[in-house]
């Protein structure tokens, strides 16, 4: 690993299965980063992109863009990105067989990823001959959920061909005892780094060239490196995480440079990826006890609104594009005020994609859209409270409704999941819960109804006593890496363990539930509008008579406008009440049990919720009944 003084020229590598409709942010960043420490500019080596034009070369136009993207979205529980390289890492067929019957038992097609499978060692070698030609010094892996074996299937041969090049590897997949476990496996790998790297990268490379060839690793915050003798060593030093003001600009160009030459920019639209924050604001105190992400860097950070606003302009008008995924795990409130009415001001057709939490007002929901958010992922994964008290989600399963509900409102495209799998869930719950499925096919189905994962840095995983107390190494593995599972386990991110909460006999209503609801969204709506005066709750949702229910009485309406915001009954009357509108309790509960038979309510627990969706357009358009909500919207 001896270094010449100065920089060394290195060489940032994103390999499959990175999207190949957008850059990689990581590489952006750190390209960004070393240049502001003083460092030479890295080189970067775009991968995925790079196979996708290979698979599509190779196979004559049978394995497109579309196939490659297929798995990239689709392959993480089942590891078929890895799989489709493990036998360029391990010996061709290794894991074969193992997968195939693994897929079958699981009804997965592998023939695409095969067939891919096939290419996969050859476009190996055309990645190292591409990299030895560039001669760096230091190639740097970035590494996160499927990109692990391609990674090391390159670094392999890269090594053995030109064993005075560094290795290094970074990102996601060497988090924590991840890393560690990876440089302990992988004797080629000779450095890795773990954690946020926009700091420590730039350290790392002015420590390599050093005057005495490879300085003080040691000092190195996170690194994984080995000695004279070949032993491996990790500092445990913990990782600063980067504040805001250090977070820097991601620096784009080569990545579209690449891509408008390629013939994949005929399959495909660009898009900008982003950050505005780190961490979860959410987690930081209450850690959904599912959720894996974000591993060692919890601590939620968020750009200045006018650093993200200057970033965003500035990408958007040198590269031309108005698609833009923010890559946050959770939308900084404050941008709701400061930073998403000033993206409305820019008055472009932009097309912004958030992830929120599901406790988001209409009027905020409103500033989403004016701003050109399409699509939000709002965190809903059930609507059933009890379940959700269990994940620690913070949010009732009406206000999940009602945020479905407004979402749909503003023409929102929404994106969750439905999850199961808990231990100590109750059928009874989901019983109840399934019979008002048909009710909601006018608002977004879920993507998927799903069994939960065990996930490695989740309070599942870091807490037994939350009922996965038995785990192991999730069964694709054994198809992906060549070691026994007492070493795997510190290298994996997913684990196997007993199923918990419902059985998939027990599951199955609401699967067939969610099918209907996922066929049947499209023709069907169910909204309310004012006539003259008059209430009109118009109903054209399928397996539902066609009506227009309407609303005259001015208790009514006034009763209609609080369920429009969820409510108990009896916070009902109270609301009620103090409007000068009273209403006879048992009165008043017969109506309520009239709209729950006509499927216009949605009803969990003891909250009661309009399902009527309106027109949304923005804050000065809102109803302001001048109350606030009945349960607390979480600060950061």
């Amino acid at each position: 690993m001896e270094m010449t003084a100065g920089s060394p020229r290195v060489c940032l590598v994103c390999m499959p299965w990175h999207d190949v409709s957008r850059p990689s942010l990581q590489l952006g960043v750190l390209a960004s980063a070393c240049v502001a420490h003083g460092v030479d500019r890295p080189l970067a080596y775009h991968g995925g992109l790079r196979f996708a034009e290979f698979l599509l070369r190779q196979s004559d136009g049978a394995l497109g863009p579309y196939d490659y993207t297929a798995i990239a979205e689709e392959g993480f529980p089942h590891a078929l990105g890895d799989w489709v390289f493990a036998g360029a890492l391990n010996g061709d067929g290794y894991g074969a067989e193992g997968m195939r019957q693994y897929a079958a038992r699981r009804g997965l097609s592998l023939t695409k990823a095969s067939k891919m499978r096939e290419l996969a060692d050859a476009f190996c070698d055309l990645v190292v001959d591409e990299l030895i030609a560039l001669d760096p010094q230091v190639v740097g892996f970035s590494t996160t959920f499927m990109q692990n074996v391609p990674s090391l299937a390159v670094a392999r041969r890269l090594k053995q061909r030109r064993g005075d090049i560094t290795v290094l590897f970074g990102g996601g997949n060497c988090d924590g005892e991840m890393g560690v476990a990876l440089h302990r496996e992988f004797d080629f790998v000779d450095l890795v780094l773990r954690g946020e790297a926009d700091e420590t990268l730039p350290l790392l490379l002015r420590t390599l060239a050093a005057d005495d060839g490879a300085g003080d690793l040691a000092s190195v915050p996170g690194l994984c490196w080995r000695d004279e003798h070949g032993t491996p060593h990790a500092n445990r030093q913990p990782v600063r995480l980067v504040s805001p003001v250090h977070m820097a600009a991601p620096d784009f160009d080569d990545w579209f440079g690449a891509f408008d030459a390629s013939p994949v920019s005929a399959y495909v639209e660009p898009e900008l990826v982003m950050e505005s924050a780190r961490g979860c604001w959410w987690g930081e105190h209450h850690h959904c006890t599912f959720c894996g992400l974000n591993g060692t860097t919890m601590a939620f950070r968020a750009k200045r609104p006018e650093t993200f606003l200057a970033e965003l302009e500035h990408l958007v008008t040198r590269h031309k594009v108005l698609d833009v995924t923010v890559v946050d795990n959770i939308l900084e409130p404050q941008y709701l005020r400061d930073v998403l009415p000033q993206v409305s001001g820019l008055g472009w057709d932009m097309r912004l994609h958030y992830e929120v939490k599901a406790n988001l007002t209409s009027e905020q929901i409103g500033v989403l859209r004016a701003a050109g958010v399409y699509s939000v992922q709002p965190g809903i994964e059930s609507l059933v409270d009890d379940v959700l008290h269990r994940m620690d989600k913070g949010v009732p399963a009406a206000r999940n409704v009602r945020t479905l509900r407004d979402c749909q409102s503003a023409g929102l495209t929404v994106a969750w999941n439905w999850l199961y799998g808990f231990p100590g869930e109750r059928v009874a719950d989901y019983l109840s819960l399934v019979a008002q499925l048909p009710a909601l096919v006018h608002l977004q189905p879920p993507n998927s109804v799903a069994r939960i994962q065990l996930n490695r840095f989740s309070p599942h995983f870091e807490d037994p006593s939350l009922g996965f107390s038995t785990r192991e190494p999730a069964e694709p593995y054994r198809y992906v890496y060549d070691l026994p599972p007492e070493r795997m386990h510190d290298l994996v991110y997913l684990f196997d363990t007993p199923p918990s909460g419902l059985t998939e006999e027990q599951v199955e209503p609401l699967r067939t539930a969610a099918e209907e609801w996922a066929r049947d969204h499209a023709i069907s709506s169910l909204r309310r509008f004012e006539v003259d005066g008059v209430f009109v709750l118009e109903d054209r949702r399928a397996g539902w008579q066609p009506a227009d229910h309407t609303l005259e009485d001015p208790r009514e309406q006034r009763a209609w406008l609080e369920l429009e915001y969820g409510r108990t009954p009896t916070g009902l009357l109270r609301r009620l009440e103090e409007a000068g509108v009273p209403w006879d309790p048992d009165e008043l509960f017969r109506w309520l049990h009239g709209l729950r038979e006509r499927g216009l309510v949605f009803v969990e627990g003891d909250r009661w919720v309009g399902l009527t969706t309106t027109s949304i357009r923005g804050p000065s358009d809102q109803v302001d009944l001048s109350v606030p909500l009945p349960w607390p919207v979480p600060a950061p």
